[in-house]
């Protein structure tokens, strides 16, 4: 006797239209052009994102392939796609959403021409960069004609991370070998930078042989072929969107240029106080500079939104975050009026005021130790679950294990994981 099975369609759930404040609503409502949108913590930035696209999409009848929100990692790239997805209450057929390093990397395999490689063109990870760096190093070392300062440095694995550095922060910045050349026979007291420059060249035909790029060398290949493919990529992409453009580099910039310049519709969203990937080439000048360098197409600068409503937070703690950020200058072209408001975001008006405590110590051990009788109080005594908890540092190289060595020992379960910050690292206790 054969069982029927039955597939049944669970019921559709629609997602609650968000109710957006009058400076959010002016970002869905663009006509057109480039914008720029400065958003603080809690403002709601992601939110005022996904009805934007779901604006351009639903409202105004745009082809979901014609938008491209740009973002800089898969997971925030998932998040937006998936919310999205459930606004509009279907799925398309389009990616939606991608990191920058994703939309380089199909450009170059859409544009490369078919019979310059043997194989698909292959991305090179960080490790595989470094090795391949490294053997180079040591086969060109006595044409390159590194100064005899670095001594016995130039054949470590630490030296070829250096340089790799190094020529990964030029080429972001749009210098190529013959700039690194040039500078070092300008400067002679800079002959390091003529050695790094001959080295480049050889270090790029040698991913040209394997039919090979890496992450920097990617964005290089990406902006040449939307330069040279301008007219049909604006064309096809008419509504562009980037969400934390503060990370930029002056690569990516040149690349949104490109695709979404001269007064195409370009709606950028960031926080030049959060700006904290300077250590890969990030430069928060993009952001402070976009009106000048995105003009509208009747030659004015570009608008500038403020969110400067937060909803994470009360009063007391926004007092003490804005006090901090003050400290943090905002020049370049931003004008005075949004420097201003940008400066003073208000909390909700029915939000609890939060509290903010200040506790200073003597002693590493000392600091500990009352960290971990927050924690076991706020276990014990309140119910709150160790995976609740964590414990921010600044530098995961040198108070991360010592913090994580003396919670263990005063009777914390830990567990440890990094934040978007390479400076930040967060000690949540983990489940008991």
């Amino acid at each position: 006797m054969s069982s029927q099975v039955r597939l049944v369609r669970p019921p559709a759930t629609a997602t609650p239209v968000p109710v957006l404040d009058p400076a959010q609503r002016s970002v869905v409502d663009h006509a057109g052009g480039p914008l720029l949108v400065l958003a603080g913590p809690g403002t709601g930035k992601t939110t005022t994102l996904v009805e934007a696209i779901v604006d351009r999409i639903d409202v105004r009848g745009a082809d979901p392939a014609s938008v491209l929100a740009l973002t800089f990692s898969r997971k925030a790239a998932e998040q937006l796609r998936d919310r999205v997805t459930a606004r509009l209450g279907r799925t398309v057929a389009s990616p939606l959403s991608m990191t920058f390093h994703s939309f380089a990397y199909g450009l170059v395999r859409r544009f490369t021409p078919a019979e310059l490689y043997t194989a698909p063109l292959r991305l090179l990870t960080a490790p595989q960069a470094d090795v391949m760096m490294h053997e180079l190093l040591e086969m060109h070392r006595p044409a390159l004609g590194w100064p005899t300062s670095l001594g016995e440095a130039v054949g470590t694995r630490g030296f070829a991370r250096e340089v790799a550095a190094v020529l990964g922060r030029a080429r972001e910045k749009g210098a190529d070998h013959e700039e690194l050349v040039r500078l070092g026979r300008e400067n002679p007291s800079a002959p390091e930078l003529l050695a790094a420059g001959l080295f480049l060249e050889r270090y790029l035909d040698s991913l040209d042989d394997h039919g090979s790029t890496d992450y920097a060398d990617l964005v290089r290949r990406a902006v040449m072929e939307a330069r040279a493919h301008a007219v049909d990529l604006r064309r096809e992409f008419r509504h562009v969107f980037v969400d934390e453009y503060q990370d930029t580099d002056p690569g990516q910039v040149e690349l949104l240029r490109a695709v979404a310049g001269d007064g195409a519709n370009l709606v950028a969203v960031g926080d030049p106080h959060q700006s904290i990937y300077g250590f890969r080439g990030a430069e928060v000048r993009g952001i402070l500079d976009f009106p000048d360098e995105f003009l509208t197409r009747s030659g004015e600068r570009a608008p500038v939104v403020v969110l400067d409503t937060t909803r994470r937070f009360g009063p007391a703690v926004l007092e003490a975050a804005t006090r901090v950020a003050r400290n943090l200058s905002l020049t370049g072209a931003l004008p005075p009026e949004a420097r201003e408001r940008f400066a003073r975001p208000r909390a909700m008006p029915d939000a609890p005021p939060g509290r903010v405590e200040v506790f200073t110590y003597d002693s590493e051990r000392a600091e500990a130790e009352r960290v971990a009788d927050l924690l076991r109080r706020a276990h014990l005594d309140d119910g709150v679950a160790w995976s609740d908890m964590a414990v921010l540092v600044r530098s995961g190289r040198s108070t991360l294990p010592v913090m994580r060595r003396l919670l263990t020992a005063a009777g914390v379960p830990v567990g440890w994981q990094p934040t978007r910050s390479r400076s930040a690292r967060s000690l949540p206790p983990s489940s008991c």
